[in-house]
C-alpha cells in the first residue's frame, strides 16, 4: 500500500532558515535560470517552473530527501506544489513569500 504523499509544510523565512540548518533539505529554486543567476539561497538547485520539461525534471529528484521549494514571491512554487506532492517526496517545505521574503528577513543570497 502506498504511503500518502506528505503534505507540504509552509514556512516563513525565519522558519525556513531553521529548517535549512537542522534538516539540510535540498533547496529547489523554481525561478528562471536568469532569476536564479541574479541571486539565490546558497546551495540551491534550479529547475525552471516555466520550462516545458519541469515535470520531467522534478521526476528525477531523489524521493528519499527533504526539499524546500521556493520562487520569487511564492506564486510559482505554490503552483509547483501539487506536482511535487505527487512524487511522494519524504518531506516537502514551501517558503512563503519566496526569495523576496527571505531577503526581507535579512538572509543572504548569492
Amino acid at each position: 500500500e502506498q504511503a500518502a504523499p506528505s503534505k507540504p509544510v509552509n514556512v516563513d523565512a525565519t522558519l525556513a532558515k531553521a529548517v535549512i540548518a537542522s534538516e539540510k533539505p535540498v533547496l529547489l529554486d523554481v525561478r528562471t535560470p536568469g532569476e536564479f543567476q541574479s541571486g539565490t539561497i546558497k546551495g540551491s538547485m534550479n529547475i525552471d517552473f516555466n520550462s516545458p520539461d519541469f515535470e520531467k525534471e522534478i521526476a528525477k529528484l531523489d524521493k528519499s530527501k527533504t526539499y524546500l521549494v521556493y520562487c520569487r514571491s511564492g506564486n510559482r512554487s505554490g503552483q509547483a506544489l501539487p506536482m511535487l506532492e505527487k512524487l511522494n517526496l519524504s518531506k516537502l517545505y514551501h517558503l512563503d513569500g519566496g526569495v523576496k521574503a527571505w531577503q526581507a528577513a535579512g538572509n543572504p543570497v548569492e
